[in-house]
């Protein structure tokens, strides 16, 4: 699929309108440039492909380059768009960049075993021409049938012309037991009405019992 992002010139401290965010593109021998984006575009940009696939940049109405969107920018408390840097690819020079995980499929040793799925990564760096990216890469959950059983990087289906940078025998996911937890007995501790009955009776059983006297 195709994604398309379009973009304006934009002035160092233009002061912009709501709908668009403060963008730069940059790239190896480019001079950087200071553009703006609609925000709606750019949030379907990245729904679309996130930051691991190419994006067809047009400025002003030029012929469009390929860019990767890199260190989106997000408010703190609203969670919208507030900055984006774009990157102008070379497709004939290698790139380095990260490419998320999905986790799919269902884990039968969580789900009948009892046992608790940890996922160690997120993502994965590779090397690569622009043109041999993919969006993401999918971690099958359901190799997952014994406990300790794990998906290593190794088991990944790698596109041909790209190379993995992590280490391959490196866990992406895997399955542990649960720890079960001991619980102690409660001590119980007598009322207080039943502290006192029992001090009597209790004194009661240690008095010793009167001596009989013999008649004469």
């Amino acid at each position: 699929m195709e994604i398309k992002l379009i973009a304006q010139a934009r002035e160092l401290k233009e002061k912009l309108a709501k709908e668009f965010i403060p963008a730069v593109l940059y790239g190896p021998g480019l001079a950087n440039q200071n553009l703006k984006v609609r925000r709606t575009d750019l949030e379907k940009a990245v729904e679309a492909g996130g930051e691991s696939t190419l994006v067809n940049l047009e400025i002003d109405g030029a012929t469009a380059v390929k860019i990767l969107l890199k260190d989106l920018q997000f408010h703190p408390l609203k969670s919208t768009l507030r900055h984006v840097d774009l990157y102008q690819v070379d497709m004939n020079k290698k790139i380095t960049t990260e490419i998320p995980v999905h986790f799919v499929g269902e884990s039968k040793a969580v789900k009948e075993l009892g046992g608790m799925l940890v996922k160690n990564m997120d993502s994965i760096e590779v090397e690569c021409l622009p043109g041999d990216l993919v969006s993401h890469f999918d971690v099958d959950l359901s190799a997952l049938k014994e406990i300790h059983d794990s998906v290593k990087v190794s088991d990944l289906k790698i596109p041909a012309g790209m190379h993995i940078l992590n280490d391959l025998e490196t866990d992406i996911a895997t399955v542990i037991e649960q720890e079960v937890e001991e619980v102690a007995a409660p001590v119980v501790e007598p009322t207080a009405a039943a502290a006192g009955a029992a001090a009597p009776a209790a004194a009661g059983a240690a008095a010793p019992a009167p001596e009989k006297k013999d008649k004469k």
